[in-house]
């Protein structure tokens, strides 16, 4: 029986590779260990249900002040993704068959938590004929009927393998905000993403605005992977030609030593510096500060994405 939690068994593509030395984190990443009766009720939660949450397998530094908030990043789709991205914590293999009773489940955890708003991500399946499309639209619809007050963002696979029309799957169960992260520069996707293409996944956001404009999108990076400035630029207005609404950019954070080395810390000022260039080239929303993730103050912030779509409308 395979054991996720021994590292060789969790990462086989990764145990032969040699070790990437780990540089001490700054002060300004340093994030406090989990303890709080909030985070360990929406641990009791999500195990009841049996839920993933990608805030566990991919290690996000936010759990502690995420869960004691009751946010959490639902998993669908089962814990083993069929890629093997250097940057990613998440177990690499051949997943379970879909759980029929999974949207069920994710819509009665978010319902229990009270949630405003939910995020929902997957693992890649490329071993589904849809790239687990309808297991997303199905998800999507058990949240919406449960707690129709509740705004939906899905945080979708690249669909890389499957017919384009996929996408009208999830785009017609309505979610809110419809985000699919390009990661890195495009430089950098045979080092860091080898499993995926950077224009597949820039133009999978472009027909979400074409089948539904008023759905937002949103796309993220890392930085600290080795890129540069002009680079991080560049897919600013790569991300703006295909009318992408919210962009989030965080420090890439080293999971074990087999997996891609941190080149370097971002400082805060150089953040600060990349939030201003993206308001600039015409984002509605922004999130870029070293421990920005995708999930991370999700509702919070789109809050904010729909005031700026108002006020951007109400100008013109």
């Amino acid at each position: 029986m395979r054991d996720l939690k021994i590292p060789d068994q969790r990462h086989p593509e990764k145990a032969h590779r040699p070790d990437q030395a780990q540089p001490k984190k700054p002060d300004w990443i340093r994030v406090k260990a989990p303890t709080s009766a909030g985070y360990k009720q929406t641990r009791d939660i999500l195990r009841t249900n049996k839920l993933v949450t990608v805030c566990e397998e991919a290690g996000c530094p936010n759990v502690g002040e995420c869960w004691s908030q009751g946010h959490a990043t639902m998993m669908i789709m089962g814990d083993i993704c069929t890629r093997g991205c250097s940057f990613c914590n998440i177990a690499t293999g051949r997943p379970d068959a879909l759980d029929a009773f999974e949207p069920g489940r994710v819509a009665h955890a978010v319902e229990t938590l009270g949630l405003n708003h939910v995020v929902i991500t997957s693992v890649d399946r490329d071993d589904l004929e849809d790239g687990g499309a309808e297991h997303f639209a199905q998800t999507i619809r058990a949240v919406r009927h449960r707690s129709p007050k509740t705004t939906i963002e899905i945080l979708t696979p690249d669909f890389l393998k499957c017919s384009p029309d996929v996408l009208e799957k999830v785009v017609e169960a309505r979610p809110d905000d419809y985000n699919h992260n390009l990661e890195t520069v495009p430089g950098h996707y045979p080092s860091v993403r080898p499993g995926a293409r950077y224009f597949h996944s820039l133009r999978l956001l472009q027909p979400v605005k074409e089948l539904d404009p008023t759905m937002f999108t949103k796309s993220g990076i890392m930085v600290g992977l080795g890129e540069d400035a002009q680079g991080v630029r560049q897919v600013m207005d790569d991300m703006r030609a295909a009318d992408i609404d919210f962009l989030t950019i965080g420090q890439y954070l080293q999971p074990t030593p087999k997996h891609h080395r941190v080149d370097r810390f971002v400082t805060p000022e150089e953040f600060k510096g990349y939030e201003k260039a993206a308001y600039g080239k015409g984002f509605l929303m922004v999130s870029a500060t070293p421990l920005t993730r995708s999930s991370y103050h999700a509702g919070d912030d789109f809050a904010r994405l729909k005031a700026a779509r108002l006020e951007r409308l109400g100008s013109k």
